[in-house]
């Protein structure tokens, strides 16, 4: 089930939301825990049991470091805290990289081991990131331990966040899983919060993947070039406006997500794309991979080395393929170019030229990200560059459409439209109501969209 549905909007969320307003505030996270149980098992309920493996291990183990450090062994603290990310990464390992082990092995070694097909639980990679977050943060004391596995397991379990981020650190919500506000400025501001994240999915996203599955099929140089450019759309729009969504649906239930995604395109370097893209993910290994590891204390050679971690770690966290694995070594050398010396030279070029060199290079990140098939994906990048077949065709399509699409989308990645928004707000306070109208316009519209076509997508689900 995906926010963007109407099983969820009418539905699901309907009835969560009346239950979860209807009992009294000391049995909130217990209806918070069940209704986001439920919704995990929408789709997979055997998984559920998994879920609820994952939440009594890092409890136990959250418990165990702080007694333990309560009674100054920390030898015995870290042990908790090794076996709980042991046995968190050793399952995250096993459903999501088994098949791809098996796979490898066999076609290497042109052999035939035969074994059970493991599906992958649907965002299983988040909530480890976040149940993991938990017991370290206890250990290192940037976090209490919670007591209470009731409101441990809304923690894990958060259904606005669950299956597709952002990614959400214990600590950040520790104090509002004990006592969070419920008011109407808290409601209202998740209602439009979420609407605007519906529009950017159902109108923007959907509507520039469809125009990608069109122009993934062209065989000519501009056709190919616009479909790069169509995907790079769908999956900004796509994965920020599940984030806004997230982030909307937790206002209304009392929690503050931090932002996820902050205008990535209008970068003017990559180091700077990876400050506004996935926020959550980036601030996740920074806080919990790469500083650990030493940082940039130990010299040059050692921060080279520790970037590479990072970045052969972020491409597999989003897959087991290989151009996935690509897509991360692919940044870690422009990250690496960059740190030694490019950043200085960019600074020094007008602005245009830098934010051109940076959306040059997400666009061939995303040619890597976009295709599972290295053979598809080379024979795409071949068409870029005009070494498509000679018998093939192009994709016909509306010029005007086109240019009209891609003017809305790329005005849309940029902060215009919400400085506008409030520039308008602040001096005219008859748009307060219009914009009121305008969000009760944009939910019609996409929910009007939804009931007529049967393309909704949704890019993050498979990792």
């Amino acid at each position: 089930m995906v926010f963007s549905s109407l099983e969820f909007l009418f539905l699901y969320f309907a009835v969560s939301i009346l239950i979860y307003f209807a009992v009294p505030l000391k049995f909130r996270n217990a209806v918070l825990l069940v209704v986001s149980l439920i919704f995990y098992g929408w789709g997979e309920p055997v998984y559920v049991f998994l879920m609820v493996g994952t939440i009594l291990i890092d409890y136990v183990c959250g418990y165990f470091v702080d007694k333990y450090k309560g009674q100054g062994r920390t030898g015995a603290a870290k042990a908790a805290m090794i076996i709980a990310i042991v046995t968190n990464l050793l399952l995250l390992g096993f459903f999501k990289y088994w098949n791809f082990i098996i796979d490898n092995i066999n076609s290497l070694f042109s052999i035939s081991i035969k074994t059970v097909e493991v599906s992958l639980p649907i965002g299983i990679s988040f909530y480890t990131f976040q149940a993991l977050s938990y017991v370290i943060d206890v250990y290192r004391e940037d976090a209490r331990v919670q007591k209470n596995p009731v409101s441990f397991g809304a923690y894990v379990t958060l259904f606005p966040q669950l299956i597709a981020g952002p990614i959400v650190r214990y600590q950040d919500v520790d104090n509002e899983l004990r006592s969070r506000p419920h008011n109407i400025l808290m409601m209202s501001s998740g209602i439009r919060t979420f609407i605007c994240g519906f529009a950017k999915k159902v109108l923007l996203a959907n509507t520039a993947g469809a125009m990608w599955e069109s122009f993934r099929d062209s065989n000519t140089v501009l056709g190919s070039w616009l479909g790069i450019l169509f995907f790079s759309f769908q999956i900004y729009f796509d994965f920020s406006g599940y984030s806004d969504m997230a982030i909307g649906l937790g206002k209304m239930l009392g929690f503050t997500f931090r932002e996820n995604f902050y205008y990535p395109y209008t970068s003017k370097s990559i180091t700077e794309f990876w400050r506004r893209w996935h926020i959550s993910l980036g601030t996740w290994f920074r806080e919990y991979v790469y500083i650990p590891l030493g940082g940039n204390r130990r010299g040059k050679g050692r921060t080279y080395f520790n970037i590479f971690v990072v970045w052969f770690l972020t491409g597999l966290w989003h897959g087991a393929s290989w151009n996935f694995i690509l897509w991360g070594l692919y940044y870690f050398v422009i990250l690496v170019i960059e740190k030694m010396f490019l950043l200085k030279a960019l600074k020094k070029v007008p602005a245009v030229i830098s934010r051109i060199y940076s959306l040059v290079l997400i666009f061939f990140g995303w040619w890597l990200f976009a295709f599972d098939d290295m053979k598809e994906g080379f024979a795409y990048l071949g068409k870029m560059f005009g070494a498509a077949p000679a018998t093939s065709g192009a994709v016909n399509f509306d010029a005007v459409s086109c240019i009209l699409m891609t003017v809305i989308l790329v005005i849309a990645c940029t902060p215009l439209p919400k400085k506008l928004y409030y520039k308008l707000y602040e001096k005219a306070p008859v748009w307060r109501w219009t914009a009121a109208v305008l969000a009760i316009g944009a939910m019609f519209l996409c929910t009007a969209y939804l009931v007529n076509s049967s393309y909704n997508p949704f890019l993050y689900f498979r990792f």
